[in-house]
């Protein structure tokens, strides 16, 4: 059973839901709104932040006082490749540095429809190439992300191997968006359950960040991509999510393609539900998983140089 304080969740996106179809925001007011929405949740408690610039992308340190500085989750936001940000998602950041005590580098690369596909995908690679070049080791790096983030690290992992870079330790998918032409069935089947996202407005944002591009490109859509050769992954999606079906088939797909892939669903559970670990128990417990399985995929610490 679903803790009490998911309520409190689902009747704040109620409500948010009805106030932006009542009054449609304008691009600018979705973007305030999402940053304002992640700010509500967050909890810097003992994190520090260094804003950086990673070849040319901005991006931020997020790092626990206790976070490994040999080890690094390259986070990539969520928001249909139209809003989100840093700032909208350093919470999050905050709550993964905490559960790996690895640093997290959160990445702000370009949105549609002013920057349109492949930017975000440019962007995250040229993120990774900054990471490698000072001086990480890409065995200790894990690449991940929420929603379009979820989507786009694939993305960024498959162009780091046909760029013949090397391949990071792991990978992280929370509620990947994998699917431009929003295909799944659960966008029926569980639209009721689903207070955030809808077929209609997953097509809406598709169409911002592809403009004329094929929604298949394998970069866009990782589903037809070439996914042989990606290191771990793990995948959390929650039984409400109307994208449910993205992450089955992102699991299904890397299967065949002999990924080693650790798959959670989770009764109940609402869109990057992880966002709200500061509040709700079920997040706060997902990124703890979220930790165990860095750990476990980076091994053991690798103590600081004196």
């Amino acid at each position: 059973m679903a803790s009490p304080e998911l309520n409190d969740i689902l009747q704040m996106l109620k409500e948010r839901a009805e106030a932006i179809a009542a009054n449609p925001p304008t691009l600018e007011e979705k973007r305030a709104g999402s940053d304002a929405g992640g700010q509500a949740f967050e909890d810097l408690t003992g994190v520090t932040t260094e804003a950086v610039n990673a070849n040319g992308v901005p991006a931020e340190w997020v790092a626990a006082g206790d976070a490994d500085p040999n080890r690094t989750i390259l986070y990539l936001h969520g928001g249909g490749y139209v809003v989100g940000s840093i700032i909208s998602h350093r919470g999050l950041a905050a709550s993964l540095t905490r559960s790996s005590k690895a640093r997290v580098l959160n990445v702000g690369y370009r949105l549609a429809p002013e920057h349109r596909f492949p930017a975000a995908v440019d962007d995250a690679l040229e993120a990774y190439r900054w990471l490698l070049a000072s001086g990480a080791d890409p065995a200790n790096v894990v690449i991940g992300g929420d929603s379009a983030g979820g989507g786009l690290a694939i993305a960024t992992m498959v162009s780091t191997k046909d760029a013949g870079l090397p391949m990071p330790g792991a990978g992280i998918c929370l509620s990947p968006w994998v699917d431009m032409e929003a295909l799944g069935e659960s966008y029926v089947t569980r639209a009721a359950l689903d207070p955030m996202l809808t077929r209609a407005g997953i097509q809406a944002f598709a169409k911002e960040y592809l403009g004329d591009a094929d929604p298949k490109s394998p970069l866009a859509s990782p589903i037809y991509a070439d996914l042989s050769g990606l290191p771990p992954l793990i995948i959390q999606v929650g039984t409400s999510e109307a994208i449910y079906n993205d992450a089955t088939w992102l699991r299904d797909h890397a299967t065949k393609a002999g990924v080693d892939v650790t798959f959670e669903s989770w009764d109940e559970m609402v869109h990057v539900w992880q966002r709200y670990a500061p509040t709700l128990p079920e997040a706060q417990q997902a990124v703890d998983r979220l930790g165990e399985f860095v750990n476990e995929k980076l091994g053991a610490a690798v103590p600081s140089a004196d």
